[in-house]
């Protein structure tokens, strides 16, 4: 190797090892600052495509839980308002039973007749405002299931079916021509009426029965897709994520190299200095 005043080898191949140990250490600094090892496309564009695509999964599956969420309140509501229908028409047997005696009188069977009403009044009111989120599956006015998303394509779906356990879904409201009263004011009237109730009874238990099990399958979907949103989060982690460990001991070994990388520049600096010593007398 030559000496030259003009062109300094070692301190120009010092510079490019010490320029190489600074872009390390901003790419471990980066790694730490973030918590990431794959940040954007430059890094690694396979890892980072896949993560992204995993990412838009996860996003879809969000909007699949907040649906099954909204399933479920609505399940919620449902049943309890069922539940407590079923136990007004519990209520309205026994009346229908007691004014069923032939030996009733006649203020006995107006005073049953008046809580009898009563109840039909409330069976009416909880099916009108079994309402979540605007919906109503309870009061007869529409008769098309609604569906819930199941997938993060949005080919899945989860059926609820609706019920009508209003007073004319269960008949027990006043129909025909003309209309046959459904009240204890007779023997005669309370004997039909309780067959009605009993028939509304078991119309509205099975509609629960079948209710409760589409809640079942909603709640069970539920943990599945939050089961899978949490896999899908932690495969991005194994693929993007920075081992901090590993990025601690890299930065210390970086800092080290920048500044024994420093110390050699600074010497190779000082070579053409020993040129001077040639031309002294």
């Amino acid at each position: 190797m030559s000496n030259s005043v003009l062109t300094n080898a070692s301190a120009l191949m010092a510079l490019q090892n010490l320029n190489r140990t600074n872009d390390r250490l901003t790419e471990v600094q980066s790694r730490i600052n973030t918590g990431l090892k794959v940040q954007g496309a430059k890094d690694n564009a396979s890892i980072w495509a896949i993560a992204q695509n995993q990412r838009a999964d996860m996003g879809s599956l969000e909007a699949v839980k907040t649906s099954l969420n909204r399933a479920t309140s609505i399940a919620d509501v449902s049943l309890a308002a069922g539940e407590s229908i079923s136990d007004l028409l519990i209520e309205l047997k026994k009346i229908a039973t007691a004014a069923a005696d032939p030996s009733s009188t006649e203020e006995s069977r107006q005073a049953y007749n008046d809580e009898f009403q009563a109840l039909l009044t409330s069976v009416t009111s909880f099916a009108k405002n079994a309402t979540f989120d605007g919906e109503n599956i309870l009061n007869g006015e529409s008769a098309d299931d609604l569906n819930f998303l199941a997938d993060a394509d949005s080919n899945e779906h989860i059926t609820m079916g609706r019920l009508d356990f209003t007073l004319v879904g269960l008949e027990l409201a006043a129909d025909g021509t003309p209309p046959v009263p459904v009240d204890v004011l007779t023997t005669e009237n309370a004997e039909a009426t309780l067959s009605l109730v009993s028939d509304a009874i078991a119309a509205v238990s099975a509609g629960l029965a079948q209710l409760g099990a589409q809640a079942k399958q909603i709640e069970s979907h539920t943990t599945f897709v939050t089961k899978l949103s949490d896999a899908l989060e932690t495969g991005i982690g194994n693929l993007v994520d920075a081992d901090m460990a590993k990025e601690s001991a890299r930065l210390q070994a970086l800092q080290v190299q920048q500044q024994l990388g420093a110390q050699a520049l600074s010497i190779a600096n000082q070579a053409p200095q020993i040129i001077l010593s040639l031309f002294r007398n």
